[in-house]
């Protein structure tokens, strides 16, 4: 039943936080071995240039879209929104690949720097939505892709299949809704099933 997550740079330590106040055993993965046998990943916001770099120096890369590609459940806030996108800006260069959509860095501008707003997640309402030097989804490449949440004009939020990715950070917020969601879709709390210190339920 462990979830695991990416601990090669980032806010990797504030998800598995979460995550062991759900009660969710969690394995911190720095190596291609770390993979084996969890049930689904995060992919903590911190630099994407630098996390994808170390995915490819550490062997991960290649193994990590296959089980992404195979259905294991993932969760990519931010940055890990970039690692999972198909497509970044106008042409850089992509790293997993496995989410249908289009990315823009630093979408909301670099002298904004972050800022919070407050708006529907999925079925969460009033859910705070953290932004730092955030990225935005631009375009959906595939019409199976579920908008979760917009913020102003910009798509934030977007499920596709076993993949979820946001663009702001649910791990620095007293709601852990979005993770239950995601938790859920690993097979672990059935909707019947309540988990510990949830606001409001996914």
């Amino acid at each position: 039943m462990t979830i695991g997550v990416l601990a090669l740079q980032g806010a990797f330590r504030e998800h598995a936080a979460v995550l062991g106040r759900l009660g969710v055993p969690v394995r911190e993965v720095r190596r291609k071995e770390d993979l084996q046998g969890i049930r689904g990943i995060v992919l903590p916001g911190g630099e994407s240039t630098v996390q994808g770099k170390l995915l490819r120096d550490f062997g991960i890369l290649d193994p990590l879209r296959d089980l992404i590609s195979g259905g294991l459940p993932v969760m990519g806030t931010c940055a890990g929104l970039i690692l999972l996108a198909r497509e970044i800006g106008t042409g850089g260069e992509r790293h997993l690949g496995t989410l249908p959509v289009r990315v823009l860095r630093n979408i909301y501008g670099r002298q904004l720097g972050s800022f919070v707003s407050e708006g529907r997640v999925g079925k969460l309402e009033n859910f705070r939505e953290v932004f730092i030097r955030a990225p935005g989804i631009t375009e959906i490449l595939d019409p199976e892709t579920e908008v979760l949440a917009v913020t102003g004009d910009r798509i934030t939020g977007v499920r596709f299949r076993n993949q979820f990715g946001f663009a702001f950070h649910p791990e620095l917020t007293d709601n852990f809704g979005l993770h239950l969601m995601f938790l859920r879709s690993a097979g672990l709390f059935p909707e019947s099933e309540t988990a510990p210190n949830v606001r409001q339920a996914a």
